[in-house]
C-alpha cells in the first residue's frame, strides 16, 4: 500500500502561483530605431558589429521541466512511503519459573524412562519438563536450581532450546547437599519483580523438606502471594522416607494454598506427566498478538529524478553552447 506521511505538504504546490501573484517579475521595454542603411554606416565607421544582449527564450523541456520538478520536490516533502503487509509477533503473557531440587536423594533411581529402564530422579524431571516446555510455546521460562542455596540458571527466555540445554546441564550436588526450599522461592520472587508480566507463575519440584532456609517457606509463600506469584509444588519420591529426606506434605500444601496454587505428589515417571497437564490446564497458554505493519521511505526516488533530469539539461545546454561557439569561429 501506498501513502504519504505528510500529505498536508501537497499545499505547496500553490506556492509558486501566490508568489508570481504577490511578486511579480520585473519588465522594462525599450524603445529601437530599425535604419535601412546599416550596413554603410557600417562600411564607413570600419567597426565590426558584434550582436548585443539578448534574453534566451525559455526552450520546451524547461517550460515543462521547472513546474515538473517543482511538483517532484513537493512529493519528496510530503515523504511517500510503502506499507508492507501486515507482519505479526506473537508476545509471551506469562513468565514461568521452574525451581528444582539438585539435592543428593535426586540421584536415587527409583522412576522409569521412556523406554522402561530405570532412571534417577532428576533425569525423570529432565524428561517430563522437555516435554511441558514443548507445551508452553509462548510462555517466558526460568529456571532455578537449589541446594544449599539456590541459583539462577536460566533468565526467563523464550528461547525455549536454550532453557533445554541449561536445564539438561544440571547434575545431582552441582548446588549442594541441602534442600533450601524457602530461599528458592524468595529469589524466585526477586527475579519475577523484574518482569512486566502480571501473570506469575513458580513450578518447585523436591523430593525432601526445607533443610534450614534464611525464610521459612510458608514465610516465604506469603510474600509471594503478596506479589501475585502462583506457586504449585510438586513432591517427588517416597512419601515414607524419613529424616531430612522426608517430604513435608503439609509445608507444600500450605505454599500451595497460600498462593492460589496447587500441591501434587509424584511417585513415577507416569504420575509426573499427569502433574504437568493437570498444571497446563490450570494454566494455559497465555500471549499478546503484537502486529505491525514495516514501512519504507520512497522520498529519495523524486529526488533522484530532479537530480538527474537536471544534470542532463545542463549537459546538453553545454554541449549546445560549445557547439554554438565553434560555429561562430567558423564565421
Amino acid at each position: 500500500m501506498f501513502e504519504f506521511a505528510y500529505p498536508w505538504m501537497f499545499l505547496l504546490l500553490l506556492l509558486p502561483l501566490l508568489v508570481r501573484w504577490l511578486v511579480p517579475a520585473y519588465q522594462e521595454s525599450q524603445d529601437s530605431i530599425r535604419v535601412p542603411f546599416f550596413q554603410r554606416l557600417v562600411e564607413l565607421t570600419g567597426q565590426k558589429p558584434k550582436k548585443g544582449a539578448v534574453v534566451l527564450q525559455r526552450v520546451l523541456f524547461q517550460k515543462l521541466w521547472v513546474p515538473t520538478s517543482w511538483i517532484l520536490l513537493v512529493c519528496a516533502l510530503a515523504k511517500p512511503l510503502w506499507i508492507g503487509e501486515p507482519i505479526e509477533h506473537t508476545k509471551s503473557a506469562r513468565d514461568l519459573m521452574v525451581a528444582v531440587d539438585l539435592s543428593g536423594s535426586m540421584e536415587i533411581a527409583d522412576f522409569k524412562g521412556g523406554d522402561g529402564k530405570q532412571i534417577s530422579r532428576l533425569d525423570a524431571v529432565k524428561q517430563v519438563l522437555a516435554e511441558f516446555a514443548e507445551q508452553r510455546e509462548h510462555d517466558r521460562l526460568g529456571l532455578i536450581v537449589f541446594g544449599d542455596s539456590p541459583y539462577l540458571q536460566a533468565p526467563f527466555t523464550e528461547d525455549h532450546r536454550t532453557w533445554l540445554t541449561l536445564l539438561d546441564e544440571t547434575e545431582i550436588a552441582m548446588a549442594g547437599q541441602s534442600t533450601m526450599f524457602g530461599d528458592a522461592i524468595g529469589l524466585a520472587i526477586k527475579l519475577f519483580e523484574g518482569t512486566k508480566t502480571e501473570n506469575r507463575v513458580l513450578i518447585v519440584l523436591t523430593d525432601g523438606n526445607d533443610t534450614g532456609s534464611n525464610v521459612p517457606p510458608v514465610e516465604a509463600a506469603k510474600v509471594a502471594d503478596s506479589k501475585k506469584v502462583t506457586i504449585y509444588t510438586i513432591a517427588i519420591g517416597d512419601p515414607e522416607t524419613a529424616g531430612e529426606e522426608a517430604l513435608d506434605l503439609e509445608v507444600m500444601q500450605s505454599i500451595a494454598d497460600i498462593t492460589g496454587g496447587a500441591s501434587y505428589q509424584a511417585l513415577d515417571r507416569a504420575q509426573l506427566q499427569q502433574v504437568y497437564k493437570d498444571i497446563a490446564a490450570l494454566e494455559p497458554e497465555e500471549h499478546e498478538t503484537l502486529s505491525f505493519r514495516p514501512r519504507q521511505s520512497l522520498h529519495h526516488y523524486p529526488l533522484s529524478i530532479i537530480i538527474i533530469g537536471y544534470l542532463l539539461f545542463f549537459i546538453l545546454m553545454t554541449l549546445r553552447a560549445q557547439s554554438a561557439k565553434g560555429q561562430d569561429e567558423h564565421v
